[in-house]
């Protein structure tokens, strides 16, 4: 069969290619080897970060470096086997966080973030997925009065970005969640949405995608190959024969992009979550970050979602339960988790650039080939509105934003 474009990949980043490109008046099949939202787009932690003007950057005070050298934070631990394999992109992602780089990414990503909300908004009212999407924005709390001290600073000097945000003593945290303990004080962000169940909206969209006339498939994206002037990808369907392709496998996608020459930096930060029982005369009502010990414990359809911060370890190792051991025994501490729900955490893979930046654009080499993959923490955040640059660029639309910062020539 034949179509004006193939899209690599229905996690969040796919299925938005897919509807933008769609929009945009082409054919377009949708392929992946599971279910749309199946993969990382399933287990995060729900939230559309409209507040995140600032990447997450690789720690450069010694202090704390010191700290986790010792392997025993929460917030993120590494497999003394696996260190030394990904030392040379940990090296160029610390270089990237120098101040001059880290405020060269932040002005990169701020047109990206800026417009997260309004593009999931139009999504999920044309999905009928509003009811998934909860409009409360999310609560940064501390322990430490230093340490949430300048988290109030940092919080200011983003005034002149227009963000909303509260800041709240330990009186004012209680109101909100009287059932959370134990915090001097936290800072409310009001802009950011939270998602119930981040699969069922990837799933919802997909939905959306197929109803509007798009084709999604089954097939193995590493069946690509160039014929000609087309591509072609292998299906149960048969072979699909496009002009286009599109690479947005989030994690795995290297393992197609690295077949035809290119040698893009993807790194893999692990991540887990655990659901648990929620108590219903003691719900917790916004999504919480804890700051210091680095989890996030978030209201889901299924219960609360607690999901941990980094794990550096080998993409295909085994699930290691210590660093989501460590955030349950702090989060207990602080909020009455019930029993857990799950038979086992799910394991997810965040596809990571040393930049901080996802790759967005045409490759370098191959007419009719497209990136859109390394969104890093903010799949989910950022999914509608990387995909509508990305159709804008491939319909010869006038991009809403410039597009270089993203493009994959940075890599040479």
């Amino acid at each position: 069969m034949d179509c004006q474009t193939v899209v690599l990949g229905a996690g969040i980043i796919g299925v938005c290619s897919a509807l933008h490109l769609q929009a945009a008046g082409q054919r377009v099949v949708l392929l992946d080897r599971d279910e749309p939202g199946a993969g990382t787009s399933h287990g995060n932690a729900g939230l559309i970060e409209r507040s995140s003007i600032v990447p997450y950057a690789f720690p450069r005070e010694w202090s704390r470096l010191a700290r986790y050298a010792l392997n025993r934070q929460s917030s993120m631990r590494f497999s003394p086997a696996w260190l030394p394999k990904i030392a040379p992109w940990l090296f160029q992602y610390w270089q990237n966080s120098s101040p001059a780089n880290l405020a060269s990414a932040s002005r990169a990503m701020l047109p990206l973030i800026e417009r997260c909300v309004s593009e999931h908004d139009r999504l999920a009212e044309a999905s009928g997925m509003t009811s998934l999407i909860r409009a409360k924005g999310w609560i940064e709390f501390y322990r430490d009065q230093a340490e949430f001290d300048l988290a109030v600073a940092d919080a200011r000097s983003y005034d002149r970005h227009g963000l909303r945000y509260e800041v709240l003593d330990a009186s004012q945290l209680r109101d909100r969640e009287p059932h959370l303990s134990g915090a001097m004080g936290a800072i409310h962000w009001l802009d950011p949405k939270s998602v119930i169940d981040p699969g069922a909206l990837v799933r919802g969209y997909a939905a959306l995608f197929v109803e509007r006339g798009g084709l999604l498939l089954k097939g193995d994206a590493r069946s690509l190959c160039q014929h000609d002037d087309s591509w072609q990808v292998e299906t149960r369907e048969g072979l699909v024969r496009a002009q286009n392709a599109v690479v947005a496998l989030g994690p795995q996608s290297t393992e197609v992009t690295a077949r035809f020459g290119y040698r893009i930096p993807l790194g893999i930060k692990r991540g887990y979550h655990m659901h648990y029982a929620a108590n219903p005369d003691e719900p917790l009502q916004h999504s919480i970050i804890d700051a210091q010990a680095g989890y996030v414990l978030a209201p889901m359809a299924r219960g609360i979602r607690l999901t941990t911060g980094v794990e550096l370890a080998a993409p295909d190792a085994p699930i290691n339960e210590i660093q989501l051991r460590r955030c349950e025994a702090i989060a207990r501490t602080l909020y009455p988790l019930g029993e857990r729900l799950d038979a086992e955490p799910w394991l997810g893979r965040r596809p990571c650039l040393p930049d901080m930046r996802p790759v967005i654009g045409p490759a370098t080499s191959h007419k009719g080939l497209w990136f859109n993959f390394g969104h890093a923490h903010h799949g989910l955040t950022l999914g509608p509105v990387t995909g509508r640059l990305l159709a804008e660029m491939m319909s010869d639309a006038k991009p809403f934003t410039d597009p270089a910062p993203y493009s994959p020539d940075r890599f040479g």
